[in-house]
């Protein structure tokens, strides 16, 4: 267990994957910030190395943290978070950035997010893991999309979204999708702010992506839960199916973990 004070601290930071069992715990969401400024096209920099922070030893463990990247809005891809890691926790974090924030990277990898607040503009939500948002604050800055799962078709969950609150710049996010393809996005009673647009999903132009994307509601609610109107190839949940959404359930297709009980 590493303690971190109050402060922001400036450097790319690394955990190796032979460094498993890490636990980095903050005095303050707030006020403890990890943060860099890598983004894709400085130098040789691309999405794979402009992270701020990048996770992979297995069993990592994050509480009361920031973690940011501040390149800005016309940077382009720009990592806060990168986590290539199996069974890793982040409790009362902050993830910051813009476009690309969170980079969940690894198919048959898991992660589990509980009372998070994560804030981008363009996909800043994204990869091939199986992800748990639990209870957590999502914040669009900008018209564009929330998550680009590319789960594989072999794997049964993508990200899914438990009892969350999806908000906005309520200036510049008013026109914004759930996800775009290729992979799994669920979302579980969540409410939804008015910058979701009624049809929920994007097929990012490409008709032949809705046979692959698995998208799905239960029990949407707010003013962007326009359930009649969303695009036919996405589905509402029944609630027999809906009550299999469980963290035990979830993360059971590999070694059994179970982080939400």
């Amino acid at each position: 267990m590493i303690r971190i004070r109050k402060g922001v601290y400036k450097e790319k930071l690394v955990v190796p994957v032979l460094k498993v069992h890490i636990s980095l715990i903050g005095d303050d969401r707030d006020q403890t910030i990890l943060t860099f400024d890598d983004h894709s096209g400085k130098g040789a920099i691309n999405t794979y190395t402009s992270h701020s922070v990048l996770i992979q030893g297995a069993d990592f463990t994050a509480e009361n943290l920031t973690f940011q990247n501040t390149a800005g809005r016309t940077a382009g891809q720009a990592v806060a978070l990168h986590v290539e890691a199996d069974r890793c926790t982040f409790r009362n974090c902050r993830i910051l950035g813009d476009q690309d924030t969170l980079f969940l990277a690894t198919a048959h990898s898991r992660q589990y997010f509980q009372n998070c607040h994560i804030e981008g503009t363009t996909d800043f939500i994204f990869g091939a893991s199986t992800a748990i948002f639990d209870h957590c604050t999502i914040v669009s800055k900008k018209n564009s999309h929330i998550t680009a799962a590319s789960t594989p078709q072999e794997q049964p969950y993508g990200f899914v979204f438990l009892d969350c609150r999806l908000e906005a710049d309520a200036t510049l996010a008013t026109n914004v999708s759930l996800g775009r393809p290729y992979g799994s996005a669920v979302y579980v009673r969540t409410y939804m702010g008015p910058h979701i647009r009624p049809e929920g999903w994007d097929n990012w132009k490409n008709p032949e992506n809705e046979k692959t994307a698995r998208y799905a509601e239960y029990r949407s609610t707010g003013p962007g839960a326009a359930l009649d109107k969303r695009v036919e190839w996405a589905r509402q949940l029944t609630g027999k199916e809906a009550k299999q959404y469980t963290p035990k359930r979830i993360f059971a297709s590999q070694q059994p973990w179970n982080p939400g009980k």
